[in-house]
């Protein structure tokens, strides 16, 4: 009975978390787009939906804390290596290519959006081979 208990609590941890990130990139794009697309530059609607944006986030970042409390200790190693990892792989990534724009080693900008694609993929990747490690 604890178990199942256990297991009801995960999957409304992920669910919780589910809901969250999809809110959070939903206004992501909102605040992003909505400017140019949906009301033209009216400042106060990009502001409230800045605002929006960031709330969603505080909130995704607590639903993440509580979904890794609820896990158990291997998922709990697996899940802080995997973060380990990407923090590493992003600071240093991140640092490293916009040295590579300041110097102009690159014909291109150093945007964030390729920062986030590499910290998401290095957490992905390490994720799984955590759990292939741990089998």
């Amino acid at each position: 009975m604890e178990t199942s208990n256990w297991q009801e609590q995960k999957k409304k941890n992920i669910k919780n978390l589910a809901i969250w990130t999809v809110g959070w990139v939903l206004t992501m794009a909102l605040v992003t787009f909505g400017p140019k697309f949906i009301w033209e530059g009216n400042q106060l609607l990009t502001y409230l939906a800045f605002f929006l944006n960031l709330g969603l986030g505080v909130g995704m970042i607590f639903a993440n804390r509580n979904h890794i409390n609820g896990l158990d200790e291997l998922d709990k190693k697996i899940t802080f290596d995997a973060m380990a990892i990407a923090l590493g792989v992003g600071v240093i990534g991140g640092l490293s290519f916009s040295v590579m724009d300041i110097t102009n080693m690159i014909g291109f900008d150093a945007e964030i959006s390729f920062l986030v694609i590499l910290i998401s993929i290095t957490y992905l990747i390490a994720m799984v081979v955590g759990k292939f490690r741990y089998k």
